[in-house]
């Protein structure tokens, strides 16, 4: 095509259209396969939560009836892109998906889900599949500190940065040429959207944020695939991605390292379920807790150092109407941390407007730290302060929360949440999650990617 003629492939997109299974080193492989479980323990935790219905009855109304592609969690299968719609829509809501530091973005979401569904339409191998996931997990990330900390006070990482993820994985599975890539990237990132406004109201977005990114990139590769062109510089042209939606972009973070730095390893596995800017103060006062001897009622007040990132997100959630709002509350989630060693999801329900719960939340505010703020988003520090009833003041601090690579989950952990999630969710019988995940744990083996439930 005459475009293609004309226009520099992006480093970006070269690497994305070629990336093999074998070129990811084996670490970098064993981690990919961990998130990939980690993934599947979210996605059955949140498939038969409200939003997540509205959504797949809506993919499921709009057909096929029947198609090569799974909606995890139920028996229904569909088109890829319904079940993209689905499966994304699914993986978020249970708050206990990955999360990338430097990028505030969370890749499981938005990768796995259109990444499966086309898989398993055109009988990829699992390691044609893990090789797609890897390359959406790259671009996804280099996309997402691309757009920098500016875009995040207004717009959802996950949903902007997240069509990119999707195209380039689903992309590679379909073996798009270079330049190919490069007209599904012009074709995702023209379709970027992701608010942060829900917030306010504590309305159901986030999940269409990763249904549509998940779609919306699966449908720019087809379409690439298909002769269709895109934006050649969606990235840093004069009205594409960086002018609309930033004021500090950096473009050398698109091709920081490609293929030697890999930002899949970087990612962490949250352990509370919760949004990922409460976990190192959360952590931060569980350690306080442990090493005083403290109990819930000892603590008076609780000041958490933070991040503006971390004041721009949960700064509008005062006073949480439901669970998920709950969840971008840095009190709700202290108090629950502080109440029961851990704010899972079986905490938030039951407890997250319980008076005890309350009148915790009422004694923590959280105050700009120029540390904690000049180290985000490479590194999330937790710091607080503890005023304890007796008239103590005491300091906590945590430089890697739980779930961080330098302290991360050992697979034996990543199983265990993994079907606790499930259980959590009730979609499937116990026995019928363990097998899965045994499978799931055994991808790269595949010769044809199936039914993850079988």
């Amino acid at each position: 095509m005459k475009q293609e003629n004309q226009a520099t492939v992006n480093p970006l997109a070269q690497f994305a259209a070629t990336l093999q299974w074998s070129d990811v080193p084996a670490p970098v492989q064993r981690r990919a396969e961990d998130l990939w479980v980690d993934w599947f323990g979210s996605v059955l935790a949140g498939c038969q939560a409200r939003p997540v219905t509205s959504i797949t009855r809506f993919a499921l109304s709009q057909g096929p009836a029947a198609g090569p592609s799974e909606v995890i969690g139920g028996s229904a299968t569909t088109s890829p892109m319904m079940a993209a719609l689905a499966n994304a829509a699914a993986a978020h809501v249970a708050e206990q998906d990955d999360v990338h530091n430097g990028s505030v973005f969370h890749p499981a979401a938005v990768v796995f889900p259109p990444a499966l569904a086309v898989a398993q339409a055109i009988g990829a191998s699992g390691a044609q599949l893990m090789a797609a996931c890897v390359a959406g997990y790259e671009v996804g990330i280099r996309v997402g500190e691309f757009l920098g900390r500016s875009h995040y006070k207004v717009f959802h990482t996950t949903a902007t940065a997240g069509t990119l993820a999707a195209a380039a994985a689903v992309g590679r599975l379909l073996e798009l040429t270079p330049a190919q890539m490069q007209h599904a990237f012009g074709s995702a990132g023209t379709q970027s959207a992701g608010l942060w406004e829900f917030l306010r109201t504590a309305a159901d977005s986030k999940q269409l944020h990763t249904a549509h990114a998940a779609a919306a990139g699966l449908m720019a590769a087809y379409l690439a695939k298909d002769g269709f062109t895109g934006a050649q510089d969606i990235f840093t042209g004069p009205q594409g991605l960086a002018a609309g939606m930033s004021t500090d972009a950096n473009p050398a973070r698109l091709t920081d390292g490609l293929g030697t730095r890999w930002a899949t390893a970087e990612t962490s596995f949250k352990w509370h379920a919760s949004c990922r800017h409460t976990h190192p103060a959360a952590d931060a006062l569980q350690q306080v807790m442990r090493d005083h001897n403290l109990q819930p009622a000892d603590i008076a007040q609780v000041t958490c150092h933070v991040h503006q990132g971390a004041i721009d997100v949960l700064g509008p959630v005062v006073s949480p109407a439901t669970v998920h709002q709950s969840k971008f509350s840095m009190g709700t989630v202290l108090a629950l941390a502080a109440r029961f060693g851990h704010a899972g999801l079986t905490e938030f329900d039951a407890q997250f407007l319980a008076p005890d719960t309350v009148a915790l939340r009422e004694k923590v505010r959280m105050e700009l730290d120029a540390e904690v703020d000049a180290a985000y988003p490479q590194r999330w520090i937790g710091k607080v302060t503890v005023q304890t009833t007796d008239g103590r003041t005491l300091h906590g601090r945590v430089d890697e929360p739980k779930g961080d690579p330098g302290n991360t989950l050992t697979r034996e952990e990543i199983t265990a949440k993994a079907l606790r999630l499930a259980a959590y969710g009730g979609a499937v019988p116990a026995a019928q999650a363990e097998a899965a995940v045994q499978r799931l744990w055994r991808v790269q083996e595949w010769p044809r990617t199936e039914r993850l439930l079988a």
